[in-house]
């Protein structure tokens, strides 16, 4: 009966001890991620803000691009799709970013450059007609 019941604990012990492991692997991966993020650029919650506005906005002016495109074939710099009424996004900045197009007939990068004294920042965010967005 006693050795029942040490096996009993032991088995509920080995469960506990790969209770633990499964937490501690779980822990550890979701560490990993979120330190993943955190290194994406700034700490400072404002600025991972900033830097999702900005991302948003080069998806609008590279939709606004494509659009051109489909319109009247070759792409145009920003001012030129403000100008046509096919962008709607009145500012050529977000915080301490800048915006930029570099443009041909076949294709178009649009740069956001920053400005700020946040040395985790990305320096660069740029989208282009595949609709990716590099940093």
């Amino acid at each position: 009966m006693i050795a029942a019941t040490g096996e009993g604990s032991m088995s509920r012990f080995f469960g506990f001890i790969s209770i633990l492991v499964v937490v501690a692997a779980g822990a550890y991966i979701y560490m990993r991620q979120a330190q993943g993020v955190a290194g994406e650029g700034s700490v400072n919650p404002l600025a991972r803000v900033e830097t999702t506005g900005v991302k948003t906005d080069l998806l609008a002016i590279a939709q606004a691009e494509r659009n051109h495109n489909a319109l009247h074939g070759g792409y145009v710099s920003i001012d030129d799709l403000r100008n046509a009424g096919e962008l709607t996004l009145s500012r050529s900045n977000r915080g301490q970013y800048t915006y930029s197009a570099e443009v041909s007939d076949t294709s178009f990068r649009i740069v956001a450059t920053y400005g700020g004294p946040d040395p985790g920042m990305p320096k660069t965010i740029s989208i282009d007609q595949s609709m990716q967005i590099t940093q």
